[in-house]
């Protein structure tokens, strides 16, 4: 059974920073490109970043380059969302999927299509 268990959210205030891991189980790790999206309150899901299976990323928001780092550790079956310069805007609920191809096809990702963790909360307060 595949499963995604996200951690390291929390309360920070801007400026701060955080780091989210993505374990991962149930599949060949080593495999897959793994991306992370969010959420905020009332908006639509977005795609983040993503990290392939050759170690290749790549951050979709122009507002988290330069601020955000995605990362994979393979033999932990981990990703990680290095966080900083949190700002108030990036307040949102942050998941991540899987895609046995590529970052191109985890963009697409959708609730039906794709398995998702459950989500860990980021909250910047200003």
């Amino acid at each position: 059974e595949v499963q995604l268990v996200e951690s390291g959210g929390g309360l920070v205030q801007a400026g701060g920073s955080l780091r989210l891991s993505c374990a991962g189980s149930g599949f060949t790790f080593d495999n897959y490109a793994i991306g992370w999206f969010r959420q905020a309150p009332g908006k639509e899901r977005e795609e983040v970043s993503c990290i392939s299976s050759a170690d290749d990323t790549i951050y979709w928001q122009d507002s988290v380059k330069g601020r955000f780092t995605i990362s994979r550790d393979n033999a932990k079956n981990t990703v990680y969302l290095q966080m900083n310069s949190l700002k108030p805007e990036d307040t949102a609920v942050y998941s991540c999927t899987i895609d046995p191809w590529s970052c191109r096809y985890l963009r697409t990702a959708t609730m039906s299509n794709h398995y998702w963790g459950q989500g860990t909360q980021v909250t910047v307060s200003s």
